[in-house]
């Protein structure tokens, strides 16, 4: 009598710890609890009753044919059974970021603004700021007023963002730029610099997520600065998918020690080390793609030359169905639009089988009905 006592007590028991368990190994696959959050999965392509792609991209005008183009190429590539279907953890899409996912020049740069602001504003720095740094904040002064770029722009800006933001943490740069990125874009009412995204280019990544693509940006500008404008934009994507510009990382007790000779230990922090590395642009940003992803894009979306290798790289010599997308600045009225560059950009895309994006034909609105030019 007492064993069976003891066993009609077991069971409920074992019933409850049974579902504890599944419980805590349900949460621990989520990542809860954890003070990280968790890195961000490629959702599973969703049955037809779930997604409906034909619905989708509402901001953009009915008759645009890149939006139909997108729709089909999507549901055409995530239809199992099908001579272009593309397995989930081979969707992989690759975004540039100015001009492509947001604004590119307001009054140009986000990056070449932002080393202005740190180099000649920032009362907590300015007053550090070396001759060098002093002469390329003077160089983009230049740009903004009259849009010429100094010859070696790009190469000379990156050494000096590696200088002026030398000594942060990551997460100190990332705060830092976030914090920026808040202030009021320049030229527009109603709207913040983080603000400045495309409405239209982000139903485009919410498309592609939803159909179990894997959406990286692919940017020319600071791998943390995009980490930080991201941080504070409307666009939702991990760290882990931000691919930019480089420079160097060092423990706060390394000095000029190599790497290979210093070992970070517990009284460390990894801060920026001051040094460029690489400018993320054309052939680079093929050869980071291989390098960070491992794997070749179906998708690219770009808005210039320096976007056209990345292009490229994703529709030549794939195993799958693969597109490119150009974005083409050629709205003037609610964007800092340029009619001659937007169409060259046309030109350039039936040349190389790309497809032309227009954004004064194809968008409903660009940064939504409330925003507008100064």
């Amino acid at each position: 009598m007492e064993n069976e006592k003891k066993k009609s007590l077991w069971k409920p028991i074992a019933i409850v710890s049974l579902c504890l368990l599944i419980v805590v190994s349900t949460m621990y696959a989520m990542g809860v609890g954890y003070k990280n959050t968790p890195v961000k999965q490629p959702e599973a392509a969703q049955s037809a009753e779930t997604v409906n792609n034909a619905e989708a991209l509402s901001l953009w005008n009915d008759d645009a044919k890149a939006k139909k183009e997108l729709i089909d190429y999507v549901d055409a590539v995530t239809k199992e059974g099908t001579k272009d279907f593309i397995p989930v953890e081979d969707r992989i899409a690759v975004f540039d970021l100015d001009g492509t996912l947001a604004c590119e020049t307001d009054p140009c740069y986000f990056d070449h603004c932002i080393l202005y602001h740190r180099v000649m504003e920032d009362p907590n720095y300015k007053d550090r700021a070396s001759d060098f740094e002093k002469e390329v904040a003077a160089e983009v002064k230049t740009f903004m007023d009259t849009g010429v770029s100094a010859p070696d722009s790009m190469q000379r800006h990156g050494k000096a963002v590696a200088s002026a933001f030398s000594g942060l943490t990551p997460e100190q740069f990332i705060s830092y730029v976030s914090d920026y990125a808040k202030t009021e874009a320049p030229g527009y009412n109603n709207m913040t610099r983080a603000e400045a995204f495309y409405k239209p280019m982000l139903e485009v990544v919410d498309l592609l997520e939803k159909n179990g693509f894997t959406v990286y940006v692919v940017s020319g500008t600071d791998r943390f600065i995009v980490r930080g404008l991201v941080e504070a934009s409307p666009l939702d994507l991990p760290s882990n998918q931000i691919i930019g510009s480089d420079e160097s990382m060092v423990g706060t007790g390394q000095g000029d020690t190599d790497g290979l000779d210093y070992q970070f230990d517990a009284d460390d922090q990894l801060v920026m080390g001051g040094e460029f590395i690489i400018k993320n642009l054309d052939m680079n940003k093929v050869t980071v793609i291989q390098q960070e992803i491992g794997k070749q894009p179906v998708l690219a979306f770009g808005n210039s030359g320096s976007d056209f290798s990345m292009a490229q790289y994703a529709i030549n010599d794939n195993e799958y169905p693969a597109k490119a997308f150009m974005l083409c600045c050629d709205d003037t009225e609610r964007e800092n639009g340029n009619t001659e560059k937007a169409e060259k950009m046309v030109a350039s895309c039936e040349e190389n089988g790309f497809t032309a994006i227009s954004m004064k034909n194809d968008w409903k609105t660009i940064y939504g009905e409330n925003v507008t030019r100064k």
